[in-house]
């Protein structure tokens, strides 16, 4: 079977209403990547000095402290945390050049290697996804959620900079990625850090400082190094293999020709209190819907969040219930179709019957069933990262965000009556009124 068949048969089955087979949860294995932890610099802000990495990692993948390790409000809702990033550091860094392993709960850096000759200045983080814990307990549902959930850490990433110069990627290939980031190729992982979870890289961020040119990343210079020793030999027995794992690797490798690099701003009312505060809200709290004006700027914040990602809507019950489409720039959307969808969205989102009385809800739809596996990758991943970015403008204006990222037979080009199968939807972000 292709990559794209097998894909598309996985995809079917996420959509699909059957209930997951719960497994008991593998134990949590330490933090791979060990050594000497190095504190992150603190250093005055000024947006014209070198990239603070401990800025960045605060704002953006830092466990929040008080809040029993939990990382950041993310797609899966499960607090499962699957994503890690490994910092490509060049010149003009509050850390000297060099490979770094992050460990967000401890919000520290270990040192795995040099930096190559002629790496581009500033940062790149590439990010990764494990897979065994999210899958045993979302089962044949958790690949999408993982492709969510770095979606939104690479929203995190590009959002907390204090300046410009922040570009991200999600489509390279995971092969380079794996390669510059100094970790084994999924298919050899296990022969070579045997007893830790495979990490497949899926996306990649990177922030370069103001005062430097803005270069290529370079990734093929980090991915000619050879791969770092290892710092601990690991004593529990090898991971088993996960055919979600296994799905990762299949669309880690699923790119189009050349990789692309977005320029990304975070919109102006997003400070850095607003990425520390932004939590994902109680439903009790989203009963009250928020005003047209409100949910116009959410609804275009997502739709231009990322060039050519999946297709927002918004779902509203008030001034009369209707499905909203983005209107042209920043047009006042325009009406898709009458009624109330939250009811179908409660059905839809895995039987989360609180959506029927949420304020309101963006969309994010597209991705036909018979979508290619670059196309499967990049419509989850942009559409986590609009929703990421949507979250931390609602949370700037004292919004209550839920994001929603489980949804079963949600064919939305059905419903509202066109050839079924065409239009899906992927991701969404529950709203309330202001706090």
């Amino acid at each position: 079977m292709t990559p794209d068949a097998t894909l598309g048969h996985a995809l079917a089955l996420a959509r699909s209403p059957r209930t997951p087979a719960r497994a008991t949860p593998p134990p949590r294995r330490p933090y791979p990547w060990t050594g000497t932890p190095l504190a992150l610099p603190a250093t005055a802000p000024d947006p014209d000095g070198p990239v603070d990495l401990d800025h960045l990692l605060r704002h953006s993948l830092r466990a929040r402290p008080g809040t029993g390790g939990r990382l950041r409000p993310t797609a899966s809702a499960g607090a499962l945390h699957p994503v890690r990033a490994h910092l490509l550091i060049g010149s003009g860094c509050t850390l000297p050049p060099g490979r770094y392993a992050y460990d967000a709960e401890v919000h520290r850096v270990f040192r795995r290697g040099p930096a190559p000759r002629g790496a581009a200045p500033g940062v790149i983080a590439v990010l990764t996804a494990t897979a065994a814990r999210t899958a045993a307990h979302y089962g044949h549902r958790a690949w999408p959620l993982l492709l969510l959930d770095t979606g939104h850490a690479a929203a995190a990433l590009a959002l907390a900079p204090q300046g410009p110069g922040v570009r991200v990627s999600l489509d390279a290939d995971a092969a380079t990625l794996a390669a510059a980031a100094g970790l084994p190729p999924a298919d050899r992982w296990q022969r070579i850090r045997p007893g830790t979870e495979t990490e497949h890289p899926l996306a990649a961020v990177q922030v370069t400082p103001r005062r430097a040119q803005r270069t290529a990343p370079a990734l093929d210079r980090w991915a000619a190094l050879p791969l770092p020793h290892r710092t601990r030999t690991p004593t529990r027995p090898p991971a088993r293999p996960c055919g979600t794992g296994r799905l990762l690797e299949l669309l880690g490798a699923a790119t189009g020709t050349e990789p692309a690099w977005h320029s990304v701003r975070r919109p102006a009312t997003v400070t850095g209190r607003a990425l520390l505060e932004r939590r994902s809200a109680d439903p009790a709290t989203l009963g009250h819907p928020p005003d047209g004006e409100t949910v116009a700027r959410l609804l275009h914040t997502a739709v231009t969040a990322w060039p050519g990602g999946p297709a927002w809507c918004a779902a509203v019950a008030t001034p009369a219930p209707a499905l909203l489409a983005p209107g042209h720039h920043t047009a006042t959307p325009y009406r898709l179709a009458r009624g109330d969808a939250r009811p179908s969205l409660a059905h839809w989102a895995a039987g989360q019957l609180w959506l029927a009385d949420t304020g309101a809800a963006l969309l994010a739809h597209g991705c036909p069933s018979d979508a290619p596996a670059s196309q499967i990758r990049h419509d989850h991943l942009a559409a986590g990262f609009a929703a990421g970015t949507a979250h931390a403008h609602a949370a700037a204006e004292g919004i209550n965000a839920r994001p929603v990222g489980s949804w079963q037979q949600a064919d939305l080009s059905a419903a509202l009556g066109d050839t079924p199968g065409q239009d899906w939807v992927l991701h969404g972000l529950a709203l309330g009124a202001a706090r």
